[in-house]
């Protein structure tokens, strides 16, 4: 019994197979998912990918896969609310624009979830939340409710009350921390490009990885800067991170581009996969 005289309920910690998921092919088998989505791809003359989005997580939604959203966005939605050119470099002001959009943000995504009957829940976590057991714990058995209650879970950082000290700086992170909270089978890290590529897309010689093994450090990649749209906080070098964050973890990882991800959730060869380390 807790102090309120309430019975706590009990959840399990998720328990995920020792054999990750091999290839792209396997994907349609995936029990757990999680989905990380970037600003650039969500907002502003983007937002419209809300939509498509929303149709490829109802789909694994429907074929019996949980499914976990780590969205960013919140700043980059808010920014036009607040009447503001661009996006802001003070803490405070990214603050207020991050409490603004969000509420429009977790808005859009349930409009259109709607059309799916699907009910989605908003979980704002910082790093000291993942960093701390208790609040770690909290974290993790609220998200095994969620998805037990088949409810589509949308995390995003709390920005209201980050601090530049305590910021995941990017969701890629962010996501690979939920992966490995909740023991994922499978991360997909969109994004405006459809592959990791050898040198930043565009520029001569730029060739599209198919294949990242467990063991490769990548150290032949060059990587380049966030995406011209320049309202988000991450890029190649934080994906690379995140990825191979996960990868060790247990947790195969795809990248690809967020008008991909119909085709990335259904198993079709694109991307970039990272290969995940078994579990013990």
């Amino acid at each position: 019994m807790s102090e309120s005289g309430t019975e706590e309920l009990h959840v399990p910690e998720a328990q995920a197979p020792a054999v990750p998921l091999r290839s792209r092919g396997e994907v349609p088998t995936a029990r757990r998912i999680v989905v990380k989505v970037g600003s650039s791809s969500i907002s502003g003359p983007n937002a419209g990918q809300i939509g498509p989005l929303v149709d490829a997580l109802a789909a694994a939604h429907a074929r019996g896969a949980e499914v976990i959203l780590v969205s960013s966005g919140a700043i980059a939605t808010g920014i036009p609310f607040l009447r503001l050119d661009g996006r802001p470099t003070d803490l405070a002001t990214q603050q207020a624009a991050a409490a603004v959009g969000q509420n429009v943000l977790v808005y859009r995504y349930q409009e259109s979830l709607d059309r799916y009957g699907i009910v989605a829940g908003q979980v704002l976590l910082t790093a000291g939340d993942l960093e701390q057991p208790i609040s770690r714990g909290n974290a993790q058995r609220a998200m095994e409710r969620l998805l037990g209650l088949r409810i589509l879970p949308i995390v995003n950082e709390n920005d209201t009350v980050a601090t530049h000290e305590i910021r995941f700086g990017d969701n890629d992170r962010l996501a690979a921390l939920v992966s490995r909270l909740v023991r994922a089978d499978l991360l997909v890290l969109l994004s405006d490009i459809d592959a990791l590529y050898t040198a930043p897309p565009g520029e001569p010689g730029a060739r599209p990885i198919d294949e990242v093994p467990a063991d490769d450090d990548l150290s032949g990649v060059r990587i380049g800067d966030i995406g011209a749209a320049g309202v988000g906080t991450g890029g190649a070098g934080t994906k690379i991170a995140a990825a191979k964050l996960a990868a060790s973890d247990g947790t195969a990882v795809l990248l690809t581009s967020t008008p991909q991800v119909a085709q990335a959730l259904a198993g079709e060869p694109i991307g970039t996969w990272f290969h995940a380390t078994p579990r013990d």
